[in-house]
């Protein structure tokens, strides 16, 4: 983020929500930017960082994020997993990508939290995540904190295309189709487990995610809960809407 004034909105809400969670004892991250054959769990007890994108300053280069694993908890994920019939395994040599230590050095820059992170399943089925997030439900009984790192847009053309003051309908149209298909009780959770996997059926759904794996993660936190979410941000990101939610 770097100073960006396109991204502020995003720092804010990072910043002002964090107070308002319970002190984990450890963070799961679901990272939209990283894809295996099958669910892997970094167990390492330091994983390094991984500087997994390019063409920016040079000091996007240099952020450091200290922070431990947990190697006890990347063995509890797996048994889960395991236990459910979901395929996984244990990586301790990979590093953790900028899915964490971007959000969690605005939200706990002092890295003293140990980590764990998972990738998505390559094949990007929409059923398969939200069965890897019913598998981890036994997860928020501890004092664990889980975020999906994603986005709710991320059509990079439409990021980085000249900007105009005109808003753009396709992007709110998908937005408030997720945020109805999340927080919307008069929706049952049957249905809305069949929106969500078949969200591409959604208003200008591959306009704002011509790639899913950004909206993954989403999946895999609403398997944990199987429930509504609550609305926690609802603004704009270099120009385009997007959103967030709490389970």
């Amino acid at each position: 983020m770097l100073g960006d004034e396109g991204h502020q909105n995003l720092i804010d809400f990072l910043q002002r929500v964090t107070p308002a969670l319970s002190q984990p004892s450890a963070i799961l991250i679901i990272s939209a930017h990283w894809e295996e054959d099958k669910v892997t769990i970094t167990n390492g007890e330091n994983p390094p960082i991984i500087y997994d994108y390019f063409g920016f300053p040079d000091e996007a280069y240099e952020i450091e994020y200290p922070v431990h694993g947990d190697p006890i908890l990347a063995i509890k994920i797996y048994n889960f997993l395991q236990d459910s019939g979901i395929e996984s395994r244990l990586d301790d040599k990979r590093g953790f990508d900028h899915g964490l230590y971007v959000p969690l050095k605005i939200m706990f820059p002092d890295a003293a939290i140990p980590c764990v992170q998972i990738s998505l399943v390559n094949t990007l089925d929409p059923e398969t995540h939200i069965k890897i997030g019913k598998a981890l439900t036994d997860l928020r009984k501890e004092k664990i904190l889980i975020i999906g790192s994603g986005f709710s847009f991320h059509n990079l053309k439409a990021f980085f295309s000249k900007s105009t003051d005109a808003p753009d309908t396709k992007n709110e149209a998908f937005e408030h189709w997720l945020i109805d298909t999340c927080t919307n009780d008069d929706i049952s959770d049957k249905n809305r487990e069949t929106r969500l996997i078949e969200w591409s059926k959604a208003p200008f759904a591959r306009y704002c995610h011509p790639r899913e794996e950004h909206l993954l993660p989403l999946h895999v936190c609403y398997g944990m809960s199987n429930s509504t979410a609550a609305l926690v941000f609802d603004d704009k990101v270099i120009g385009k809407k997007t959103c967030a939610f709490l389970w």
